[in-house]
């Protein structure tokens, strides 16, 4: 608990943008947790519900690929769809990518 709430506390500036965008079910009436625990991962963004998870990356991801393809995998053996945006594009396509995530909590 204490690494997530170390996690909320300097969150990105991507990872609080689309978090006030997503919380408060705003997008599609789904609920997003931050910061939430999925087995041995802490992930960005989740809808339980949905089964899908939000990833926000910035560039450090670039050289983690190995790791994040173990992540996701992990994820996905576990039921959960896992979506990952880069920070830039958080900021430049804010509009896309949330339709992009309406669309898939929809499904």
């Amino acid at each position: 608990m204490n690494r997530q709430r170390s996690l909320r506390r300097n969150q990105t500036d991507a990872e609080k943008l689309l978090w006030f965008r997503l919380r408060n079910r705003q997008i599609g009436g789904a609920k997003f947790r931050r910061q939430h625990p999925i087995g041995p991962y802490i992930v960005d963004l989740v809808c339980v519900e949905a089964g899908l998870v939000v990833e926000i990356d910035g560039g450090q991801h670039a050289t983690e690929v190995q790791a994040d393809s173990l992540r996701t995998s992990y994820l996905e053996e576990h039921g959960f769809r896992v979506v990952r945006f880069w920070n830039n594009d958080v900021f430049a396509q804010t509009d896309a990518l949330l339709e992009r995530i309406r669309e898939m909590v929809s499904k």
